[in-house]
């Protein structure tokens, strides 16, 4: 795919390998989330060096800088970029493999942060737009609620975006594709634990017990029946137990009086969100007491539906379309059971979310999120930074062209 010079992914792609090497080192030393301080330092030292305003320690460990237009305007854009890692033991022998034992950047957030950065410079040196931008890190997007960290932290009062945008990478998609779609684009993330009470006793006089693991067996059965017969087959929701804790694996003769389990529940509306929640409280109580045993269900929701709002997301498509063209857009994608915490500034401001292709001939770019050797695909940092810049110089047009 080739641009003009003076195409935002081709004055990026000046900055390719100095980006490259910032990325690969925030890939060797991922931090959790709220615990990103080095990465947040690099990000901030980096800002500096370009003479940009940035405010640190926004929800915890987050920074967001503040870049002005050539021309004065009321209005303003925002960009948001995550930038923490995840509990998992990296494969493979890459040169910039993580150097911290459990913890990998296993989703891109070191790539999204980069490109943020790169579109940070890009900005800052050709300000073709009025108005202002704020360009978002944010801390912990996996599962530690930094999203809502940092609107808790004033985010929109002291950096008051119109409209917010974000992207991920999505291995499935090439290289300069671009996915974007209106309404619901990521689901609701709720965490849920049941904890089972029986009678435990010897295994081999049972019937002198109140089972909790037979117990628990029955409700992981029945909890599949609420997706098939209580959730119309047009809608989409997901339930899944995932571990169970019970008993002592060195007591094979012994009856444990509790059992635990616990799981996820994935919706895209509120109103079969309500309805799951209700339905295991009914049928886990249920289950249980006809046993004998006592249930109690914990629904704790972890993170709203990620949705785009219509006009923002047809705005994006186009910016998309202007950039790479129509052909390298993508209206269609299926939405992703998948979460993310972006949902809580989409909640607050009109905005999208879109999604980067970084797939390409090299096997590992091919690799899904969450993967023990996912590597996140330096060549897309032009497209990426360009493209958020793009949203900026799109939305924020200047009223007399330089």
């Amino acid at each position: 795919m080739s641009f003009s010079s003076d195409h935002p992914v081709e004055v990026i792609r000046r900055w390719q390998e100095d980006y490259t090497r910032f990325r690969r080192d925030l890939h060797a030393h991922p931090e959790l989330g709220f615990e990103e301080h080095r990465t947040s330092q690099r990000i901030s030292e980096r800002l500096t060096a370009l003479g940009i305003e940035h405010h640190a320690g926004i929800g915890k460990t987050g920074i967001v800088a503040v870049i002005r237009g050539q021309e004065t305007s009321p209005h303003s854009i925002g960009l948001r970029a995550d930038m923490d890692a995840l509990s998992m033991q990296e494969e493979g022998n890459r040169a910039h493999a993580s150097t911290v034992p459990g913890r990998m950047h296993g989703c891109g957030h070191d790539g999204h942060a980069t490109m943020l950065l790169a579109c940070a410079q890009y900005l800052q040196e050709t300000r073709r737009f009025s108005g202002t931008a704020y360009l978002i890190f944010q801390p912990a997007e996996e599962g530690r609620g930094g999203g809502k960290a940092m609107l808790a932290d004033g985010l929109f009062e002291r950096f008051p975006a119109e409209r917010i945008f974000a992207l991920h990478n999505w291995p499935g998609l090439s290289v300069g594709k671009v996915a974007v779609r209106p309404g619901p684009i990521m689901a609701a993330c709720d965490r849920i634990t049941i904890d089972i009470e029986g009678c435990g006793g010897h295994g081999a006089h049972p019937h002198l017990t109140i089972d909790p693991v037979l117990v628990a067996g029955h409700i992981i059965t029945a909890v599949q029946s609420i997706v098939a017969r209580n959730i119309s087959p047009l809608d989409h929701a997901v339930i899944s137990l995932c571990g169970m804790r019970a008993g002592n694996m060195d007591a094979m003769n012994v009856i444990p009086r509790t059992a635990h389990l616990v799981g996820t529940v994935r919706t895209f509306h509120a109103e079969t969100q309500n309805r799951i929640e209700e339905r295991l409280r009914e049928l886990v109580i249920a289950v249980a007491a006809g046993f004998g045993a006592k249930a109690t269900l914990h629904y704790d929701r972890v993170d709203p539906a990620t949705i785009s709002d219509a006009q923002q997301a047809r705005f994006a498509a186009r910016v998309a379309a202007q950039l790479f063209g129509e052909e390298n857009v993508v209206h269609d994608l299926e939405p992703s059971m998948g979460a993310e915490d972006f949902s809580y500034m989409l909640q607050k401001k009109p905005g999208a979310y879109l999604r980067l292709g970084q797939g390409d001939s090299d096997e590992r770019h091919g690799v899904f999120l969450h993967n023990s050797r996912y590597d996140f695909n330096d060549a897309v940092i032009p497209y990426g930074a360009g493209l958020l810049a793009g949203l900026v110089e799109a939305g924020l047009p200047l009223v007399a062209k330089p």
